[in-house]
């Protein structure tokens, strides 16, 4: 069954180009990657001017989503990149969840 991994970053307007950059990166790390059928991305500010985006990716199953999280972790290693720390810098807050279609009934 399909997986889609939801992010919703809340962030100020002085941290969107530096994160914009990162998504870049990762949205074109994810494309090739084993089991990824789809990724979306969308934004908008809120009334107190943050920025908000949210992304969604869409996995061929929960094997294929574990397996890119693992893979994506490697890949910020080589690098010595660290999200946590870029996130916390910037001050955006995230809020992540892992769905599947509902089906009809």
């Amino acid at each position: 069954m399909e997986q889609i991994f939801i992010d919703r970053f809340i962030m100020p307007q002085s941290a969107k180009g530096e994160f914009m950059e990162r998504m870049a990166i990762n949205r074109n790390m994810i494309k090739h990657l084993s089991g990824f059928i789809k990724d979306e991305a969308y934004g908008c500010t809120d009334e107190a001017g943050n920025f908000i985006c949210i992304t969604v990716a869409t996995w061929a199953s929960e094997a294929a989503l574990k397996n890119a999280k693992a893979l994506v972790q490697t890949e910020y290693q080589r690098p010595g990149f660290n999200l946590p720390a870029m996130l916390e810098r910037l001050h955006i807050r995230t809020e992540r969840g892992q769905y599947s279609l509902l089906s009809e009934q």
